[in-house]
């Protein structure tokens, strides 16, 4: 069988009864992906604030960035333009005097959940049925990681940010009884109806270390010292003094970030009173109107930074959750165990059936990287292929099923942006602040790389998730560039053609791509309509070193499909002696050979 690179890779269909008896007798074996439906996912990341603004009268305002980082109250602000160039400074921006780095942390573009909402039928045409979103509670920053709330949805998110304040205003966020819907809140509700309508099911970001400087609790134990019904829900390092003019309240952060104050654990994980208002939480998402049927509220969680609270909290979360909605999926962030030394974490703990359906796949992304993108650092096929293995057998065989695999999400560079900067090491460096990177519109080799990932990544075990934007070809490097605006085809955007530095640059044209959002069209169709790429085994048939070739099988039941992956710049001629009788059926082309 022969294959050109990239674009031609070659997937085939083919029935055989020798293969399948011996497929069937493996698959039997493994249980039933959990809940049922993540094997037939496919995952779009939803980063709001970026995705669309569907209601410009709901727009962020100054006032609204109070508790944010960098702080400033005082400098000109506006609303950003959704087209302009992401890297040329604003004439009101130029005026502070900060640079790019620190103004790209004061823009707001007004995205919320009116866009969402107006574009879910451009994302059930792309084929995706599940959405995950990225934190969508009330905070003043841009990605929402530092909660004031996760009672009420984000007011600049809704259609009635004031009114939505003197609703919060009424309530006492300790006691659920209190709690009221905002509406923000109500229109978060109707995008979950809107979705269950498409068939797209929506899981939303957990972030419950740590909470916001403006989160009612904290704002209650600043301002009454250790008299604060909540004192114990932090790490307080020192009490002010009101008797001096300094402020010498001190608390412990995430990862030391004072605008992220964490939230205190014993032994057991999250303290009791932390605990049972998260799971008036959950309740709350999960079954809105409390009437014990799940389908008008989320269908799962996504937990960030989920290694840092302990396993006997997240084990109650899971019989919480499962109680309300069996059938609910859990994915958590395992990363880093050591990110200076490019040490990723081992998920399995978390992955023993009584904590995590699932993990966000970045070890997965990481192997993946590099064999497919890498250069001087790249590996070979068989290394490729053992790397898989070792990640497959830390696990039970049924949660080959139930990872997220991504190759981007708002912590990472873009995938684009990873393929234009080959040898860095997944997620460290690849940023436009970096003289080494090249944060640039990829080329049509480039693109061809991508292409190819993206193929691997839909017949691979396991929901794949692409991260907004990539089906458009955005690129850009790490936090914050991987946050542009999404670009639409119904915009016109400035190019790219100044650098961090407001230095001309050779412009980088900005524009919906058609072609590349038809291919990942393509292979969500096709991984929808093929029951083996959703929940079939995966048998490597073949590696090549020097040929840079490998060929593997997916099977169920009686159905087989054959991927061969060329990852090689010419033309190769592989041999698979045990099925070369068969009759193939080009699954992206249709035709049909021997």
């Amino acid at each position: 069988m022969r294959s050109d690179r990239r674009i031609g890779t070659i997937l085939l269909i083919v029935f055989f009864v020798i293969l399948l008896a011996s497929c069937q007798k493996n698959f039997s074996e493994i249980e039933e992906p959990q809940p049922a439906w993540i094997a037939d996912a496919v995952f779009y990341q939803i980063f709001p604030e970026r995705f669309r603004n569907g209601d410009p009268t709901n727009d962020p305002d100054k006032k609204s960035l109070f508790g944010s980082y960098p702080h400033d109250t005082t400098s000109e602000w506006h609303i950003s333009p959704w087209t302009a160039d992401w890297y040329r400074l604003q004439p009101w921006e130029k005026k502070n005097g900060k640079g790019l780095a620190y103004n790209l942390q004061r823009r707001r573009y007004g995205g919320d959940l009116q866009g969402v909402i107006e574009k879910l039928d451009y994302l059930k045409d792309l084929g995706i049925n599940a959405i995950y979103l990225n934190p969508v509670f009330e905070s003043p920053s841009l990605h929402k990681y530092d909660a004031a709330t996760y009672i009420h949805i984000d007011d600049n998110f809704g259609p009635n940010p004031g009114l939505d304040q003197k609703i919060i205003k009424k309530e006492n966020p300790s006691d659920p009884l209190t709690w009221q819907w905002t509406s923000a809140d109500s229109l978060f509700l109707e995008l979950i109806r809107q979705a269950h309508l498409r068939g797209i099911k929506i899981i939303i970001d957990g972030v419950f270390n740590h909470v916001g400087i403006t989160h009612w609790a904290f704002l209650d134990v600043k301002k009454n010292g250790p008299l604060s019904h909540f004192k114990d829900w932090f790490y307080v390092l020192q009490w002010d003094d009101p008797k001096t003019p300094e402020d010498e309240f001190r608390y412990k952060g995430w990862m030391g970030v004072k605008e992220l104050p964490e939230l205190k654990e014993d032994e057991h994980g999250l303290i009791a009173p932390i605990r049972n208002h998260i799971f008036a939480v959950v309740e709350r998402w999960m079954d809105p109107n409390g009437d014990g049927d799940p389908s008008d509220g989320i269908d799962g969680w996504r937990l960030d930074v989920a290694e840092m609270i302990d396993h006997d909290f997240w084990k109650l979360f899971r019989l919480k959750v499962k109680t309300i909605n069996p059938q609910a999926y859990i994915t958590g962030e395992i990363f880093w165990e050591d990110w200076q030394n490019n040490k990723l974490m081992n998920p399995a703990p978390w992955l023993k059936g009584d904590e995590f359906d699932g993990v966000m796949n970045y070890q997965w992304a990481a192997l993946v990287t590099r064999y497919f993108i890498d250069q001087k650092e790249k590996i070979s096929a068989e290394a490729f292929v053992e790397g898989l293995k070792k990640l497959d057998q830390r696990y039970k065989p049924r949660f080959r099923f139930q990872q997220l695999n991504l190759m981007d999400s708002h912590d990472t560079e873009r995938l684009a942006s990873n393929i234009t900067n080959p040898d860095f090491f997944y997620d460290k460096g690849v940023s436009p602040f970096n003289p080494q990177c090249q944060i640039r519109k990829p080329n049509v080799e480039e693109r061809k790389i991508q292409r190819l990932i993206a193929l691997f990544q839909f017949t691979y075990p396991g929901p794949p998730m692409i991260y907004y934007g990539t089906e458009s070809g955005m690129w850009g490097g790490d936090d914050p560039d991987c946050r542009k605006p999404m670009v639409w085809s119904d915009m016109v955007y400035e190019p790219e053609s100044v650098t961090v530095g407001q230095q001309p640059k050779k412009p980088d044209s900005v524009y919906f791509d058609f072609d590349l959002f038809h291919y990942y069209q393509t292979l969500i169709k096709l991984r929808k309509s093929e029951i083996a790429l959703r929940k079939g085994e995966m048998k490597i048939l073949s590696f090549d070193n020097e040929k840079d070739v490998l060929a593997f099988l997916r099977t169920f039941g009686d159905q087989q499909i054959l991927v061969v992956i060329n990852n090689n710049p010419h033309s190769q001629q592989l041999e698979l002696e045990e099925i070369a009788d068969c009759k193939w059926k080009n699954l992206l082309t249709q035709e049909m050979f021997k």
